[in-house]
């Protein structure tokens, strides 16, 4: 097995605040990238997010850690004329830049992509936004709940008509994003290898919001309406849905060929409940949906989760726990497919674990580097 990455030999600076920018980087910096992280005095906000929460400062900072392990932090004053000086020298020296710095800022600042690349051609220029670049409101700031969420029409999905979406948790529509600009800015690079010229790489938590959905989108522009989403107790798909076992545990079941499917669920529930005419074909288990989903969420309640599970795997029903975080962390096959990696602790500092990026390569052993402290490396790049 071989040591680095991937990227091992491409030097990435990033202007990333908060959480989609520093994704981004955080997995070039897993993949083997030299990531300079350029921060002001103050420092990303994201490393005070617990105390931004009004929770307290905090020094271990587990959102923070995960997206900026591995990184060299730079301390530069952007507001000045050596800061932004000392800002061009770095981008002189780099193979790609990643931001998600609104574009207002950095025309002011004189990062914006037409300004670095003309003096950089070579550089692959890779940026987030809310929004997207181009439109009226290209300037808005999103977060992921603006852009990702909320106008993206992901969020209203999730809920029947006229009820409201409960509040998302944090960072997923950022970290799909930032997932996002890491596929483009390889592209790119391996784009400039072969032509020699970089090139500007954007994509917005918007676009991400709506390719996410792309079923639903694509529907409604093909046949102009949809499905809306239904309550549990109504759902069209009761094959497809989540249950409770008798001991409180729950499974979603995953037998989406009714007629196929159905059979071994029934054989595994084997009750005479479910072997009932009007149970006998997906179209009618549709127009009797919830009449089945009462009667399985009678029926699943009789026995505890490890009879469930053993009488589902006899028969080839298709099944998946309904993991609390808890117990995702501890589930073997998460560990197994590597979800989990041992964390390179600072001088005095406990051993840890962290979340893994999703992307292996084979022949490669990637373990994260140190979580940077504030300006821990301006010395080593700036002179």
């Amino acid at each position: 097995m071989s040591q680095g990455g991937p990227l091992a030999g491409v030097r990435v600076v990033e202007l990333g605040v908060w959480v989609a920018g520093p994704a981004c980087g955080g997995v070039l910096a897993d993949w083997g990238a030299e990531v300079i992280k350029v921060e002001p005095p103050a420092g990303d906000p994201q490393r005070n997010i617990f105390g931004a929460l009004g929770q307290g400062d905090q020094d271990a900072v587990p959102p923070f850690e995960i997206d900026n392990r591995g990184k060299k932090s730079v301390v530069i004053d952007l507001r000045s004329d050596g800061g932004r000086a000392k800002m061009r020298e770095l981008l002189a020296s780099a193979d790609a830049f990643v931001t998600n710095v609104r574009l207002a800022a950095l025309a002011r600042l004189g990062l914006d992509p037409s300004s670095i690349r003309a003096a950089n051609p070579r550089l692959v220029y890779g940026i987030i936004t809310g929004y997207g670049l181009e439109g009226p409101d290209a300037h808005r700031p999103g977060y992921d709940i603006g852009g990702y969420w909320a106008r993206s029409g992901l969020a209203h999905t999730l809920v029947p008509p006229g009820a409201n979406p409960p509040p998302n948790r944090s960072g997923q529509g950022d970290h799909v994003t930032g997932m996002s600009l890491v596929a483009g800015v390889a592209a790119a690079l391996f784009d400039a290898q072969r032509t020699g010229q970089g090139r500007l790489v954007s994509t917005s938590l918007l676009r991400n919001g709506i390719y996410n959905i792309g079923w639903d989108i694509g529907i409604q522009l093909r046949f102009g309406k949809r499905e809306s989403t239904r309550p549990r107790e109504n759902g069209r798909a009761p094959l497809m849905l989540n249950y409770f076992a008798g001991d409180g545990r729950a499974f979603w079941m995953l037998a989406l060929e009714g007629d196929r499917h159905w059979p071994a669920v029934v054989a595994a529930v084997d009750s005479d409940r479910l072997r009932v005419d009007h149970f006998a074909t997906a179209k009618l288990r549709l127009a009797n949906n919830t009449e089945l989903i009462a009667t399985l969420d009678e029926l699943f309640a009789e026995r505890p989760m490890n009879e469930w599970a053993a009488r589902f795997d006899q028969h080839d029903v298709w099944w998946a726990p309904l993991n609390t975080i808890p117990e995702v962390i501890v589930d073997p096959q998460a560990r197994a497919s590597g979800a989990f990696v041992a964390m390179s602790p600072r001088d005095g500092e406990e051993p840890f674990e962290a979340v893994n990026n999703p992307v292996d390569f084979d022949g490669y052993t990637l373990r994260p580097g140190p979580v940077p402290r504030l300006g821990e490396h301006t010395n080593d790049y700036l002179h």
